[in-house]
């Protein structure tokens, strides 16, 4: 029973970290695995065998999810992207109260100020997010990737990074992907592999397993590895790093909205997806502050 619950859990973790603004790690803290899921991952090379067993069920279920909520993302980005982007802003948005709440901890534990230190890492964070998704090309949503040595390359380096933030409650490595402006692409070619593998299109799954596992191979490295650092930062800059992932977040409907393409739609919008865009927004941040509270 333990087995399949862990399943189900981990299930919900993959659709988590698939959606952008919904942090994996929050969704682990709220289903009661998130202490569990660390200490086995950190404890993988002490006792593996009890960490395997421990780590099995939640990595089937989060594939699952992955594999399962792929498609749902590709069909409403594709058909329904004002209102999938709002849903995705609110998400983002209502887990700031709580971010806010852990940095105010911070500064209270550590009796100091957010000072210039502070301000400069939610500046620089804040401009990251603003300006990386300008330099990717417009039509970035769903596109293909092709399969060379750079863009493998380039794979396996933001599985790295996105992994790391997975596993930081209140950080979304969705997010992450979609302001280095790799989340449709790799949404595109989850999908497109599993469209050759129900048909068993050979070409197709070279081509799929040439770019997935790269970034798979990052992920797993991300996580063990990164996710440590990560853990350093908290530690010893907790202020600092806080503000850092404030000045990301803030800044992230503008990533979500600029790779979308959702700025041109706006002039042709009608006041019903208007509103009910708005309407989403609103629940959808309900939601994700629910999560972390």
């Amino acid at each position: 029973m333990t087995f399949l619950m862990d399943v189900i859990k981990g299930t919900l973790i993959g659709i988590a970290n698939i959606i952008p603004g919904v942090s994996g790690g929050t969704m682990a803290v709220s289903l009661g695995i998130y202490d569990k899921l660390i200490s086995s991952v950190s404890g993988i090379f002490k006792d593996w065998k009890k960490s395997l067993l421990t780590l099995l069920p939640i990595i089937l279920g989060c594939g699952a999810g992955i594999v399962a909520f792929t498609y749902a993302v590709e069909y409403l980005l594709s058909r329904h992207t004002f209102v999938t982007c709002m849903a995705f802003v609110g998400l983002i948005l209502g887990g700031i109260p709580v971010l806010a709440a852990s940095l105010k901890k911070e500064l209270a534990r550590g009796s100091s100020k957010i000072g210039l230190s502070g301000i400069l890492a939610f500046a620089i964070l804040f401009c990251v997010a603003v300006f990386l998704p300008m330099m990717n090309p417009k039509d970035e949503v769903l596109k293909t990737f092709a399969v060379t040595p750079g863009t493998m390359a380039a794979l396996f380096l933001v599985g790295v990074i996105a992994s790391a933030t997975m596993v930081v409650p209140g950080v979304s490595g969705s997010l992450v992907m979609m302001i280095l402006g790799y989340y449709y692409g790799i949404i595109n070619t989850i999908k497109s592999f599993l469209d050759a593998l129900k048909v068993f299109d050979t070409a197709g799954l070279a081509s799929g397993f040439a770019l997935l596992v790269p970034f798979g191979i990052g992920v797993l490295l991300g996580i063990f590895l990164i996710a440590k650092l990560i853990t350093f930062l908290f530690e010893k800059f907790g202020v600092q790093t806080y503000c850092a992932i404030l000045g990301l977040i803030i800044a992230s409907p503008f990533a979500i909205f600029y790779n979308t393409g959702v700025f041109a739609q706006l002039s042709a919008l009608k006041a019903g997806q208007a509103l009910f865009g708005i309407v989403l927004a609103a629940l959808c941040g309900a939601v994700t502050y629910k999560l972390g509270d």
